[in-house]
């Protein structure tokens, strides 16, 4: 495969997931991904864990520019998920990245998916590596890019190219929960 690469498998999720599930009101505090009519995203809800600081984007109810270059800052999220450190700082030292970007939780529900889309903006191609960590799946729940499609299983990493057209589709009956890092490699 060129565009779905296994780089890792044995993370061990338990103790994230526990934390996930003892603060439920972490999720969709950001919706600027998800809440637009014509976002890809909408069946998913989203943690943000690390990214452009939204506060001026917010205020004044504008998002343009919000995925223009900037440095990445962490939000109270991160504070409050300690257990995704060791999995984030770990993949930066698999990959030997250069750079943290971008850091967010996403769910899928049964039956929600990820639209088919390629993504293109500045965050997109200066963190040239984005990584999903599997939290949890299911057997039903596929990802694909081009004419590559695979079922992604707890613990596993994988990279994957975002610049090409993609989707998630969930046909099963329980949640997809990902870990997505965005990281710098120098080539």
């Amino acid at each position: 495969m060129r565009n779905l690469v296994r780089i890792a498998a044995g993370i061990d999720t338990a103790p994230l997931l526990l934390a996930l599930a003892r603060q439920p009101n972490l999720w969709n505090r950001h919706t600027a991904r998800t809440a637009p009519d014509d976002s890809p995203h909408a069946d998913v809800s989203d943690i943000w864990l690390r990214y452009n600081d939204e506060k001026p984007y917010k205020a004044k109810g504008d998002y343009t520019g919000f995925n223009d270059p900037h440095d990445a800052i962490f939000y109270p999220e991160w504070y409050a998920l300690p257990q995704v450190r060791p999995i984030v700082f770990g993949l930066m030292a698999r990959v030997e990245g250069t750079r943290l970007g971008g850091v967010m939780i996403t769910k899928i529900p049964p039956g929600g998916r990820v639209l088919p889309h390629a993504d293109d903006n500045w965050h997109v191609r200066h963190y040239n590596t984005k990584l999903y960590v599997v939290l949890q799946s299911n057997p039903q729940c596929w990802n694909r890019v081009e004419d590559e499609r695979v079922a992604m299983a707890p613990g596993e990493v994988w990279y994957f190219d975002n610049t090409k057209d993609h989707e998630v589709v969930n046909e099963g009956d329980t949640d997809r929960i990902t870990l997505i890092t965005c990281i710098r490699c120098e080539r």
